[in-house]
């Protein structure tokens, strides 16, 4: 998982000068130092998520998102608006256990009770897992240099109830050997299109991933399949989980996958899995 990031003084982070009043009335709950005038602190946050019931992580006006309500409760602890940097955005139902925000403060505070205040307002559902104060260098979105994704496919013909919210019941079976194989095209550096629903007004985006690892392994009747890249176009883990769970099912086979990928056209490449199977597992550094 991911490492803890080294902890700094105030006086030891590179920072900006910005003027600011904090409120006062401060309770158990308030972590924020009592001046708030200083230079801007940079943090670093590991987030966990059930995203269930959210639609997506990324601030939506009117809608329920992990980001306005992290956001929120950030704000309401430092007694500050907060905007979040996000390591990537994930779509509505997806989960994430490393999600990596970072975000400024005029305000000095402890880590670890800055965590539980957060916590007491938005858990379980929202987990902030780790703060630090982190150099004014540090971006969760452009420092990050990979990012690793976990989809879960339960195999098993009745379903299961304490999985149904973190796995894709597909009800039999699979060829996982034959999974296995056509991973193989995955490694490296393509095109990813057949994959990928382009960016709405970049049609001419590039698509082009470097696929670091992408492997399934199985448990009982749940098979994992974990892949690891720089980055990921949308929706790219789970078109390719839906079109290797045709793989496992016989509907294609795995020599096929090559040409799937060289195809370079959404038309070439299976369905795209349920949302809720996937999970946002750790962002590297």
């Amino acid at each position: 998982m991911i490492d803890p990031p080294t902890l700094f003084d105030a006086g030891e982070v590179e920072s900006i000068p910005r003027p600011g009043v904090h409120p006062d009335g401060r309770d158990d709950d308030d972590v924020s130092g009592a001046a708030p005038s200083g230079p801007l602190l940079r943090v670093r946050a590991v987030v966990a998520y059930d995203g269930t019931d959210f639609h997506g992580f990324a601030a939506q006006p009117g809608l329920r998102t992990v980001a306005g309500e992290l956001a929120g409760a950030l704000g309401r602890v430092l007694g500050h608006e907060v905007v979040l940097t996000a390591a990537g955005r994930t779509d509505k139902g997806v989960h994430a256990r490393g999600q990596v925000v970072s975000f400024d403060t005029p305000s000095t505070f402890d880590p670890a009770a800055l965590a539980r205040a957060v916590n007491r307002q938005i858990g379980p559902r929202v987990a902030v897992r780790e703060v630090a104060v982190v150099p004014y260098s540090f971006d969760a979105r452009f420092s990050a240099r990979g990012r690793r994704y976990r989809y879960q496919v339960l195999m098993s013909t009745e379903p299961d109830p304490f999985l149904a919210g973190t796995a894709w019941h597909v009800g039999r079976t699979l060829d996982v050997a034959s999974m296995r194989l056509a991973c193989d095209p995955l490694i490296g550096e393509h095109d990813f299109a057949s994959f990928c629903r382009r960016p709405r007004g970049a049609p001419d985006a590039s698509l082009v991933r470097h696929v670091r690892r992408a492997g399934w392994s199985v448990q009982g009747d749940l098979a994992r399949f974990d892949i690891e890249a720089s980055s990921f176009c949308h929706q790219m883990v789970r078109s390719l989980v839906g079109t290797l769970v045709d793989v496992g099912r016989g509907a294609r086979r795995a020599g096929e996958m090559s040409a799937i990928v060289r195809a370079a056209h959404r038309d070439a490449a299976g369905q795209v899995a349920p949302p809720h199977g996937l999970c946002l597992m750790e962002v590297t550094y």
